[in-house]
């Protein structure tokens, strides 16, 4: 396959995974994208921050993302992590809110 063949059906992968979101309530459409998003932002983490406990991690980096930045990392866990992925992770993590959560939450995981 020619890169651009593979851009078009990653992107044809991630539009159908959004709309198979589409038929579920509001509730589980959230769920189903933050379960999606974590999976991408744990494998951002695991590799640009080696050592961190990842779940606490990714809860603070998925607690503190917008709906935006959800569905694009949702998307992006159907495709891979790439370099939009780290940008976004990244964005979140400079946060303020997420740096704070990951104080809270990280470092205690990281001391037991």
């Amino acid at each position: 396959m020619q890169p651009q063949q593979i851009l078009t059906l990653q992107r044809g992968i991630s539009v159908l995974a959004i709309l198979a979101l589409v038929g579920c309530t509001a509730q589980s459409q959230d769920q189903i994208a933050r379960n999606a998003a974590r999976s991408s932002v744990s494998r951002v983490l695991a590799e640009r921050f080696p050592g961190v406990p990842l779940q606490p991690a990714a809860d603070c980096v998925i607690d503190n993302a917008n709906a935006t930045q959800i569905l694009a990392l949702a998307a992006d866990s159907v495709t891979g992590p790439s370099q939009n992925t780290v940008e976004i992770v990244t964005n979140i993590v400079s946060q303020p809110e997420t740096l704070t959560c990951l104080a809270a939450e990280g470092l205690p995981a990281l001391l037991r």
